[in-house]
């Protein structure tokens, strides 16, 4: 039923999604428990927790999709969907700045502090007597093994062309779907999710490279655990991000959104920007500088 108050805000009643998602996530992380524990059963536990969530993630946001069709929903909800948005997004910066802190930790003071620079140069003898302070460096005593360093070029400028164009054209796709052109629309999406996957597929080129040509390794020292996490957590940002947008392609192809009432695409939206930004600071400061 509709709602017939502008004040009034909908909650769905008699729900059994969050105390399944609260199952599937206990099932995942108890078998990764296991799996860390070397139990012979922890892999087929952590499937069933994913099973589980996947099973969930469908149900629910179906769910969503159909109360939102069903126009459910008012400029409260709106609101309400745009702040947590917002502050996913947000979580999401601190949750990058603090890797990004961390590579500026280690350039800009550790390295130079074990290679002896400013009044701690008996703490460096100590530590690592004869460290040079260079980067990228694979940690004192060269811990991490003979490694070459990953060039920008051509791969990493690629992607970032790649990404860059993905953003236009997911605005492109914004646009025509205020002006009420569906064709334009869908075509932008498409082009965006395309170009999305195409990214996915050359970052795994990019580390078989690094795996077996440039033995760079997670395990590479400071440089090889920050090139890793910080580009691994963005290609999977990327991935759920292009993830979705094919949602959102699949729910304009039906039909759905309007030119006033499509907040759905907007967060989708929000997050692919978001994740092109990141990755213009992943390009200058890991693959440049």
């Amino acid at each position: 039923m509709a709602n017939s108050s502008e004040n009034h805000y909908y909650v769905p009643h008699c729900t059994n999604w969050p105390i399944l998602g609260s199952i599937g996530l206990t099932t995942l992380l108890w078998g990764f428990i296991m799996f860390l524990n070397e139990s012979a059963n922890g892999n087929y536990v952590m499937i069933a927790g994913a099973v589980i969530l996947i099973y969930m993630f469908f149900g629910w946001f179906g769910e969503v999709v159909r109360e939102s069709e069903a126009q459910q929903y008012t400029a409260w909800e709106d609101k309400s969907f745009r702040l947590g948005m917002s502050w996913f997004i947000f979580s999401e910066v601190m949750f990058f700045a603090a890797f990004f802190g961390a590579l500026f930790y280690a350039r800009v003071f550790s390295v130079p502090w074990l290679g002896g620079a400013g009044d701690e140069v008996e703490t460096n003898k100590l530590l690592w007597d004869g460290f040079k302070a260079v980067w990228p460096t694979n940690g004192p005593a060269e811990l991490g093994g003979e490694y070459e360093k990953m060039h920008m070029w051509p791969l990493p400028a690629i992607n970032t062309m790649i990404l860059l164009t993905s953003g236009v054209t997911c605005t492109w796709a914004h646009h025509a779907l205020k002006a009420g052109n569906r064709s334009q629309l869908i075509l932008g999406l498409l082009l965006t999710v395309l170009l999305g996957f195409t990214f996915i597929g050359l970052q795994v080129v990019e580390y078989q490279e690094a795996y077996r040509d440039l033995n760079l390794k997670l395990s590479t020292g400071i440089y090889g655990s920050t090139f890793f996490m910080l580009t691994g957590f963005h290609g999977f940002h990327v991935m759920m991000g292009a993830i979705i947008l094919t949602v959102v392609l699949f729910r304009c192809i039906r039909g759905h959104f309007t030119k006033e009432n499509h907040f759905a695409f907007e967060a989708a939206a929000w997050y692919w920007h978001f994740v092109d930004v990141v990755w213009l600071g992943l390009f200058i400061f890991v693959y440049w500088l």
